[in-house]
């Protein structure tokens, strides 16, 4: 019967770490570049897009195919950021459970 009780307790914090860690992901900003920085998007860590800059020099008609291509590629890239710091702390919270490999939080 311990052990029952200590598996409620235990997924009872995890409940709460998840909590604090969705809204830590909410808040969170992450900066996508490309074109060496011309163009920077921002997105939070749930993936929605806060803003864009372009650089002023990208804003050339013949350079429109180009233009979208570098936002393209910075919202990859700050994608890729956001979901990786998501996994760090998806990591923390999860540190020391037994979870199956390749088992994914949350359900």
């Amino acid at each position: 019967m311990k052990d029952i009780m200590g598996m409620m307790k235990a997924a009872g914090e995890m409940k709460a770490k998840m909590e604090t860690m969705q809204a830590e992901l909410a808040e969170l900003v992450v900066e996508g570049r490309s074109g060496g920085g011309m163009v920077v998007v921002s997105l939070s860590g749930k993936g929605d897009m806060r803003g864009i800059k372009i650089d002023p020099a990208l804003l050339k008609p013949e350079d429109a195919e180009v233009v979208e291509d570098l936002i393209i590629a910075a919202v990859n890239d700050a994608k890729a950021k956001s979901e990786a710091e998501a996994q760090r702390k998806m990591a923390e919270v999860t540190a020391g459970l037994p979870i199956p490999p390749g088992m994914k939080l949350p359900f």
